[in-house]
């Protein structure tokens, strides 16, 4: 550039046009959208799509809707197109999105805390029968997804929901996503506080409200007064878990930043004891800093685990209670560890009022319409009228009388449930897959099924507590990270070198007893044919090489490399 008297030629250059002003961060006034998500946001918010959908897409079909409310705001109420069916996992990040969208859509029904009566279950078992083919698997996140539901038949679907007190509102989208609440909230003879009131007033006051519907991304949260931590509180955006206070008694320990995907992170203590009628002002303190400070420039980091991790919990803290709450929150004590592994609540366990709740398992948390059904009736027919899900795919049913135990444990297995499974199906979790995600790049559901029953046949007598953790892709939604064996989808080459689905395997993660991450062994992955040989090598190392009382994940952090491969 030639000097000039305005620009000498020792100038300092000027920036490029379009660099970008800071995170996007609304509360140091960046206002402008940095990205195609922000903007459509900015345009209109996600709650408004439920009158299109209602009024013109569900009379005009699929081809009517609007791409930013199919791919954006339409998650606000819990829709996702699904994937085309036939296109391979090499295609996932090659293809545009409307040659990956199918005509038709996962629906997800929010359920906060994991808590259903009988006719709400019943319910929404019909509606699968009727409108999803059948299906309804449950989530890690205490919800049910359906598949394969036409947007003609959304509004009927939203209207038997509603009438029985459930919904889709904000079950994706960058909104607060479902609460997750311990499934045995309220009648555990062990508990320290019941969170129910508050996930309540947390969905009273912060579900489908406006000021809270535009969120740099998700918004996870949990409330357990559980001993067990048994809502995963290390992977949330934010976490209120039961411990007793020295001084004021009952009451929940404060964490945030949690999160998994391709950047994990765990969970922080800000060191805070909230009262259980306070634990509705802190969340919303909290989900105002993320909306208010969050990043969002970039999707990447556009979760609230950045900022914690860029602040420190205690400037997180300070401007919590200095900017938000106004006041300054008690110091409290960390829950204690967890006197055992499993933390899903499965058998037969004894309620305070002296009755009786069970949990039970299905294989990788696939289920349908008819079985869902069929467990409201059976648990009707034993004296009971609530059931629950829990955040490990399971379920439970509650107020049984003693004398009625024996004969619900033998309905639920007659369907296939398991109520004493063993270790395998009660620990083997796995994501949607490429069955439906258009994320994903293997297939999962049918995997974990399949591996389940190769291992039960393979190694019967193997009793210690494993979690085997089956995702299609790298955003960990099956949490792979924190898993005894996670297992991250992949295209890779077998023997022959034809390219087939296989997975990076992480080993040795773990939540509650000494939460951390897998460890990655070089080069360590394995073909979905080889899956089965390989889990009974390792597990067969792991009997052979085990101290007395040791866990998988201790003795994979010490194990050597070719123990594990």
């Amino acid at each position: 550039m030639a000097a000039t008297p305005e620009q000498p030629a020792t100038a300092t250059p000027r920036r490029k046009a379009g660099r970008h002003r800071g995170e996007g961060q609304w509360a140091v006034g960046h206002h402008t959208p940095l990205n195609g998500n922000e903007q459509f946001k900015k345009d209109d918010d996600g709650l408004n799509v439920r009158t299109r959908i209602e009024t013109i897409y569900s009379k005009r079909g699929f081809d009517s809707i609007d791409p930013n409310d199919l791919r954006g705001r339409m998650r606000w109420w819990g829709l996702y197109t699904q994937r085309k069916p036939g296109i391979d996992g090499g295609k996932t990040a090659v293809l545009e999105p409307e040659e990956l969208d199918d005509k038709y859509f996962m629906l997800r029904v929010r359920i906060d805390g994991g808590r259903l009566t009988t006719q709400q279950l019943r319910v929404v078992g019909e509606i699968s029968q009727e409108f999803a083919r059948g299906t309804a698997d449950l989530t890690d996140r205490q919800n049910v997804q359906y598949h394969w539901i036409r947007i003609e038949d959304v509004p009927e679907i939203w209207r038997r929901l509603e009438e029985v007190g459930l919904s889709t509102t904000e079950a994706c989208g960058d909104t607060p996503r479902v609460i997750l609440g311990s499934p045995v909230a309220g009648i555990a003879e062990n508990e320290i506080i019941d969170g129910t009131p508050a996930i309540d007033e947390i969905q009273r006051r912060f579900i489908g409200n406006p000021d809270f519907s535009n969120l740099p991304r998700k918004f996870k949260s949990a409330v357990s007064g559980s001993p067990h931590l048994d809502v995963a509180h290390e992977i949330n955006d934010i976490a209120f878990v039961g411990v007793n206070h020295p001084e004021h008694g009952p009451g929940f320990d404060l964490w945030v930043g949690g999160g998994l995907s391709t950047n994990p992170k765990l969970g922080v203590r800000l060191g805070a004891w909230v009262p259980l009628d306070e634990v509705p002002d802190v969340y919303g303190g909290v989900i105002g800093i993320f909306r208010d400070y969050g990043y969002r420039r970039l999707r990447t980091r556009a979760r609230l685990k950045f900022l914690v991790a860029d602040w420190g919990a205690e400037k997180f803290r300070q401007i919590l209670e200095d900017e938000y709450l106004k006041r300054k929150l008690v110091d409290g004590p960390a829950p204690e560890q967890p006197a055992q592994t499993w933390r899903d609540h499965l058998g037969v366990h004894r309620q305070k009022d002296g009755r009786f709740y069970v949990g039970f398992a299905a294989r990788v948390g696939r289920v349908d319409g008819s079985t869902l059904t069929k467990i409201a009736e059976v648990a009707e027919e034993h004296g009971s009228g609530r059931v629950r899900t829990t955040a490990e795919q399971k379920m439970i049913v509650l107020d049984v009388a003693e004398e009625q135990v024996e004969s619900l444990v033998a309905g639920l297995e007659a369907l296939d449930l398991r109520v004493t499974p063993s270790p395998f199906r009660r620990g083997t979790m796995a994501c949607t897959g490429i069955e439906f995600c258009k994320l994903a790049i293997v297939e999962t559901k049918a995997r974990g099924a399949s591996l389940i029953d190769e291992l039960e046949r393979r190694i019967p007598e193997f009793d210690q507590p494993i979690t085997i953790n089956i995702n299609g892709c790298p955003n960990a939604c099956a949490r792979i990270q924190v898993a005894d064996i996670g297992l991250k989808g992949q295209l890779m080459l077998d023997e022959n070198g034809e390219q087939v689905e296989g997975y990076q395997v992480h080993l040795g993660g773990a939540l509650g007893l000494e939460a951390g991450f897998g460890r990655k062994v070089r080069g360590l992955k394995v073909t979905s044919a080889e899956l089965p040989d390989y889990v009974e090598r390792v597990l067969g190392r792991f009997q052979e090489e085990r101290e007395d009382g040791e866990r998988f994940a201790t003795w994979a952090a010490r194990a050597s490399a070719e123990s594990l491969s």
